[in-house]
Order: structure tokens, then C-alpha cells, then sequence
């Protein structure tokens, strides 16, 4: 009688082995796939990260050169559309091999008059606009700068 009591034991108990190998299995699969998301969201807040950084470089460098040439200042004015003015064809040539999609939202650069006054001097807006193919919003940097 002992014997057949551990037979019926034995045939209860098989496929347990097999089912916990196939509960492991998912839950290592499960780890993976969330370690692919995490990836997957780290390198796009990278890659948003780096065309933040560039916008800012971009706009400082335009600042830097609309303050050497302060005279010209007015020859710096662009609202995106049409052709870029003489003193910005260079820079929004590296704005757009910098930039996703500039093309379709090129920067603007205002020149004006201060609301704070004529003695903090003259008013630059410099607005860089981009968007990346996977994004559905057009991500905007936008730098003001009083030059006198």
C-alpha cells in the first residue's frame, strides 16, 4: 500500500517542476521588456537633452555676434519666413545641420525697442523652434538679450 501511495504522490506532483521553470522564465522576460522601455525612454530625454543644449549654444553665439556688430543691429531682424537676412544665412545654415526639422519651423529673431526703457538698451529675441520625428510637439528654446 506504501508503494502505490508514492506513485499517486508522484503523479500529482509532476509538471510542477516544468510550471516553475515557465513562471521564472516569464517573470525574467517581464524584467527584460522594462529594461528595454527604461532604455528606450533614457535615450530620448538624451537626445532631448543634447537639442536643448545646442539651442542655447546657438542663441548665445547669435547674442554674441549681434553684440560686436551693435551698429547693424536692425540687419539681424527675421520672422522665419522667407529668406534669412544677410547677417543670419550663416547662422541658420548651423541652426538647421544642428536641428530636426528647423525647415519646417525656422528660428526667429526680433529686434526692438526695451519695455524696460532706453537705457537698458535694444531688445533681441532670439526663438529657435524643433521638432524630432518621433515627437508630436515642436519643442521651443527662446533667449532675450538687452545689447547697448
Amino acid at each position: 500500500m506504501k508503494t502505490n501511495s508514492r506513485r499517486s504522490l508522484r503523479n500529482a506532483q509532476s509538471g510542477v517542476m516544468l510550471l516553475e521553470a515557465l513562471i521564472g522564465i516569464l517573470i525574467f522576460s517581464l524584467g527584460i521588456l522594462a529594461m528595454v522601455g527604461m532604455q528606450a525612454m533614457g535615450i530620448k530625454l538624451a537626445t532631448d537633452s543634447r537639442d536643448r543644449a545646442e539651442a542655447s549654444y546657438l542663441a548665445s553665439q547669435l547674442v554674441g555676434e549681434m553684440w560686436l556688430n551693435r551698429a547693424a543691429l536692425a540687419s539681424y531682424q527675421y520672422s522665419g519666413t522667407g529668406t534669412a537676412p544677410a547677417a543670419l544665412t550663416n547662422w541658420v545654415a548651423q541652426v538647421d545641420a544642428a536641428l530636426p526639422d528647423v525647415a519646417a519651423n525656422p528660428p526667429i529673431v526680433t529686434v526692438g525697442a526695451s519695455s524696460l526703457g532706453a537705457s537698458v538698451g535694444t531688445e533681441t529675441t532670439v526663438t529657435l523652434r524643433w521638432k524630432n520625428p518621433t515627437d508630436t510637439t515642436v519643442h521651443q528654446f527662446v533667449m532675450t538679450a538687452y545689447i547697448n
